[in-house]
């Protein structure tokens, strides 16, 4: 059947990623390559999740979240109502209220000071400076500039890293002599690495993107090595049986096999790309960022340690709003996939 569908000064083709310009493609090749779009789909059906078990995975982790943080503003009063500085409340948000208590112990850690009234906190996000503008509003402003370098950190990070773990998995010795060294690269104290980046390149916002990826490249490197070792093995075995070639590997089975783990390692990057942004910033000058408000809020620590600790929670509340970008990301790109048994290293 080759000779006749062949012409006769062309070599037949034996491999599925091997057919030359000009030839003609073998009715066996072809026949492969149906099978093996069949075989892969069969190895990998798809489920779609129910819509009530969707629904019951967000509104659980939700209630789990706020009970966490009733708790601890609970535990943080609790704990001034025991050891902190004598009580005298006349409002708690706007609401007259009269307290007057003093705590049986003095405990310096948990003082005015140190450990400002919840509601102060909350209080103080509505407070307005000399033009008018809530420290809301500052806050919210300092955020978007400080997720503008986080989210590029976080980017280039993720490239770096999925790139490495590419190179890696199909260059061995390189894995052995390389791997160390990334595990090495980590153990230095980011605020010692970022000031020779900001001071070192000169480059504004985007040497804070740089300091970003810096905590972001390692977990995805070592996410995608073992994500794309994970396919099961039989997989592996019916590709090699149809000839296929390494990036014919990679596309088909490798990176699919791997979405998993890659987005475990992504939502660790995006909280670590905020880390590395907001000290990224505190080196280079630049007051527009998370990083220059607190210092700034350190200064006047004090005389209003509530503004700190505004500073602070807008932090978290951007690191917790890129985990959550990454969630959806990873709910919409993996709402067909249907984990299979882990299969060993190939």
């Amino acid at each position: 059947m080759t000779s006749e569908l062949n012409d006769p000064g062309v070599e037949p083709v034996t491999g599925i990623d091997d057919v030359p310009d000009g030839a003609v493609p073998d009715a066996r090749l072809s026949r492969a390559e149906v099978e093996l779009d069949q075989d892969l789909e069969a190895y990998q059906p798809p489920t779609p999740r129910a819509v009530a078990a969707t629904r019951r995975a967000w509104v659980r982790p939700l209630i789990g979240f706020i009970s966490i943080v009733v708790a601890i503003g609970l535990i943080w009063e609790g704990a001034k109502w025991i050891g902190g500085d004598p009580w005298d409340v006349s409002s708690i948000l706007g609401i007259p209220v009269s307290i007057v208590h003093t705590p049986p112990f003095e405990w310096k850690p948990v003082n005015d000071i140190n450990l400002p009234h919840t509601w102060l906190i909350v209080e103080s996000f509505f407070a307005t400076d000399a033009n008018g503008e809530t420290l809301f509003q500052g806050l919210l402003g300092a955020a978007l500039f400080t997720f503008r370098g986080a989210i590029l950190g976080f980017f280039l990070g993720a490239t770096v890293g999925m790139v490495l773990a590419i190179v890696l998995i199909h260059v061995r010795f390189l894995e052995r002599a390389l791997l160390p060294l990334l595990v090495a690269s980590q153990t230095v104290p980011i605020i010692a690495i970022a000031p020779v980046i900001v001071v070192g390149l000169k480059a504004g916002w985007l040497s804070i993107a740089i300091v970003a990826s810096y905590l972001t490249f390692f977990p995805v490197t070592i996410a995608a090595i073992r994500g794309m070792r994970s396919a099961d093995p039989r997989a592996f075995e019916l590709l090699r049986s149809y000839a296929a070639r390494d990036r014919t590997v990679l596309w088909r089975l490798r990176l699919p096999a791997s979405a998993p783990y890659l987005f475990t390692a992504f939502k660790i990057g995006a909280t670590a790309s905020v880390v590395g942004a907001i000290v990224g910033e505190l080196p280079s000058g630049i007051r527009d960022g998370l990083g220059g408000t607190l210092l700034t809020a350190m200064q006047y620590y004090s005389i209003q340690p509530e503004r700190l600790w505004a500073a602070i929670a807008m932090s978290a509340l951007l690191g917790i709003g890129c985990f959550m970008l990454v969630v959806l990301a990873e709910h919409w790109t993996l709402r067909n996939y249907r984990p299979t048994e882990p299969g060993a290293a190939a």
